[in-house]
């Protein structure tokens, strides 16, 4: 049983490679198209990482402290 789970799960990989790297009529596979985009995505979460921290500075700076004199 463990064998044939193996087995499932290798076809199942090897699946999912030939998809991810098979060539369309354009000559791009889907790994070109993410490697492409991948820069812009991470610009975007560099933008959306700040902009959250930005929000929690300011939070923190209106945060009453009474420890604070």
């Amino acid at each position: 049983m463990g064998l044939l789970k193996y087995v499932v799960l290798g076809a199942a990989a090897y699946a999912g490679y030939n998809y991810a790297t098979k060539k369309r009529v354009d000559g791009r596979s889907l790994v070109d198209d993410i490697k492409d985009q991948a820069p812009e995505w991470v610009n975007k979460a560099k933008q959306y990482g700040n902009q959250v921290k930005d929000q929690f500075t300011s939070q923190k700076e209106n945060v009453y402290d009474p420890y604070q004199s």
